[in-house]
């Protein structure tokens, strides 16, 4: 007999869940209050990579005047900017429709909330009662907020207005250093606003290698991106120009103008009105809790991606819902939280898998580095990029990759073969005899694991990487 699950979400935990459901002979059927995708597609990584794309096109084509290709009148044209983000989320949100209906997922529009174990009521157009075998709640995250003063003054705004502002603010202010306030504050200063990130750290992007966030900051600041460290937002106040935010730092107070004051401060699990607590379902500070199969306290009720909170990104949530659907169902799932890419999609790139330098020395591991700056990687000074870096960790004794970490053109794509090395447990022999055509930047890959013994063909020994 069939079993009938039913999936809380239809972002990428979601709906990646529901389609594996499928493949493994379940009747599905999937409960979505909003717009299938999720936040992802919709309000978060595609629209923010589409604005992202034009930015960095438009950077570099003024950034090539020097190399022989000018440009006359070189323009940008909002209205049309957005309308091909909307254009590029519809046809992925209709992709994703076609999809489940492809394999017989059935579909409810509402919200959702639990009765019990096995039942869930959709509150909708047309209210229903589901029931199932296996409950999935994939219910994503929203925005955090900081409960400051004037923080719900007009302009004050979170990363899902900041992809449709009516044009291109001339100042903005972030709050908040992590992956969100860098990745707007590439966006919008490649477009000419005048942007200032307040963070409250000593370091920028603090879950990644300080050496790749050391960089991006330098960059940035190349970019005429202003950087308040250490500092912390204590008050929004409206002016006749726009808006101000009152900074602390150590010794004085601050003043920082903007148009717009963008609240990047993470997010947070979307758990609220639920009826988690109604059927005993286990949270931690707003978290679901779950086990290593991703299953609640709760038997046959499970919670996948942001609302779980281990590791707020999209590929996760969709390799955690193919974990969970398939441990539900019978089988031995495949899941290594250790092995997660991180992506950071600034103008160049930045990303990272596994340990950092950090972690390794916390944990008490003996392990060795291998660093290749990209100034010496013919692709990387095609594409204009001096500043980039890989960075390798391995494990002292054995030269297992333990991690990696890229600042550079194309760190995204690139960082996917140090995810499969170590998936397979790789050394940095075996990365180094792999060969890598030339020219790419993937063979500043094969130059970081010779980098390990000191071997590194292309960057002269004892010169120090800084």
């Amino acid at each position: 007999m069939k079993k009938r699950i039913i999936i809380v979400g239809g972002g990428p935990g979601g709906y990646v869940a529901a389609i594996r459901a499928a493949q493994l002979g379940a009747e599905v059927h999937i409960i979505e209050k909003e717009t299938l995708g999720g936040t992802c597609l919709n309000v978060g990584c595609i629209p923010t990579k589409a604005l992202l794309h034009t930015a960095k096109l438009y950077h570099a084509v003024q950034e090539e005047s020097h190399k022989g290709l000018h440009v006359d009148n070189i323009s940008l044209d909002w209205p049309a900017l957005m309308a091909n983000k909307v254009t590029i989320v519809k046809r992925l949100v209709q992709g994703v429709k076609g999809l489940l209906k492809a394999h017989g997922v059935q579909i409810h529009n509402g919200r959702a909330i639990l009765q019990d174990a096995h039942k869930i009521q959709v509150e909708g157009d047309k209210s229903v009662t589901l029931e199932a075998d296996i409950i999935i709640l994939a219910s994503g995250s929203v925005p955090s907020k900081i409960p400051v003063p004037g923080a719900t003054c007009n302009g004050v705004i979170d990363s899902t207005a900041a992809l449709s502002l009516p044009k291109v603010p001339k100042s903005l202010v972030i709050i908040g250093g992590g992956v969100i306030g860098m990745e707007f504050a590439s966006l919008y200063s490649s477009f000419g606003t005048k942007v200032t990130i307040v963070e409250m750290l000593p370091q920028i992007l603090p879950m990644m290698d300080s050496q790749i966030a050391k960089r991006i900051r330098e960059k940035l600041t190349e970019y005429k991106v202003d950087f308040m460290m250490e500092a912390g937002l204590k008050e929004i106040l409206p002016t006749s120009e726009g808006l101000s935010a009152v900074v602390q730092t150590a010794h004085k107070s601050h003043e920082v103008a903007g148009e717009y004051i963008l609240m990047a401060t993470g997010r947070k699990a979307n758990t609220n009105n639920m009826g988690l607590e109604k059927v005993g379902i286990q949270t931690e500070r707003g978290k679901i809790v779950v086990n290593e199969y991703f299953a609640t306290n709760i038997p046959h009720i499970y919670a996948i991606g942001d609302c779980n909170a281990q590791m707020m990104l999209a590929h996760a949530a969709s390799a955690q819902g193919i974990a969970a659907v398939e441990y539900a169902l019978g089988h031995r799932p495949f899941y290594n939280p250790k092995i997660i890419p991180s992506c950071i999609y600034t103008i160049p790139e930045a990303a990272g898998v596994g340990l950092t330098e950090k972690e390794a020395s916390a944990q008490g591991i003996a392990y060795k580095i291998g660093l290749f700056p990209l100034m010496a990687n013919g692709k990387s000074l095609i594409e204009g990029c001096e500043s980039g870096l890989i960075k390798l960790i391995a494990d002292k004794k054995s030269g297992e990759i333990l991690g990696g970490h890229i600042f550079g053109p194309r760190a995204t794509d690139l960082i996917a073969e140090v995810a499969l090395a170590m998936n397979l447990e790789a050394t940095v022999d075996e990365l180094i005899t792999t060969i890598h055509a030339h020219p790419t930047m993937s063979e500043g890959i094969a130059e970081a694991a010779l980098a390990v013994s000191g071997n590194a063909i292309h960057w002269p020994p004892g010169v120090k990487i800084i």
